[in-house]
């Protein structure tokens, strides 16, 4: 049995799971989820304030999907509970971020300034001309924007600069030694 997917998932007050045929929906009061879900494989049920994921089979691709299914649901949970959060750092001499309506506008040392548009359902505050910080109730959404917002320049591992993760450890090599005469 799976670790993972055999925990039942306790909902805090205010949240509502409701498993339709081949979606479930997860209300709470940050917002709304919906997430699909292959019901030849698992069976999800909603029981005295918790929600349960079970599996159909004991093969390996109901195995997988057996923990899947249960972590997709809990991070809806705790989405609509309280938003997901991820902060990105910016390093570099004159690199820096600021907020344009729902444009994040970036200064890493192109040519031009980098206009990022921010998608629904997804917020960007700048508190800082080096820190950004992406908020909303999708983990998944709010990973990918960050990787896209990353992927604009990432860290370089000469110098170090770019945009990072908050905590993320750049291993920096060694450049050119020079030429001996």
């Amino acid at each position: 049995m799976s670790k993972i997917g055999k925990r039942p998932i306790p909902l805090p007050p205010g949240v509502k799971v409701e498993v339709l045929p081949q979606e479930v929906v997860v209300q709470g009061p940050l917002g709304t989820l919906r997430c699909a879900y292959d019901p030849a494989y698992v069976t999800i049920k909603v029981e005295d304030g918790k929600v349960r994921v079970e599996r159909k089979g004991d093969r390996a691709p109901f195995r997988a999907r057996h923990g899947l299914y249960r972590a997709l649901i809990a991070n809806m949970v705790q989405g609509v509970t309280k938003k997901w959060e991820k902060e990105l750092e910016i390093h570099g001499l004159g690199y820096r971020a600021k907020l344009e309506g729902r444009t994040l506008v970036l200064e890493l040392g192109f040519s031009h300034p980098v206009r990022f548009p921010i998608p629904a359902g997804v917020e960007v505050e700048v508190p800082e001309p080096t820190r950004i910080v992406v908020r909303g109730i999708d983990k998944c959404l709010v990973g990918q924007v960050a990787a896209n917002i990353r992927k604009i320049k990432p860290p370089e591992p000469y110098r170090g600069t770019g945009i990072r993760y908050k905590g993320e450890e750049i291993v920096k090599k060694v450049g050119k030694l020079g030429a001996k005469a």
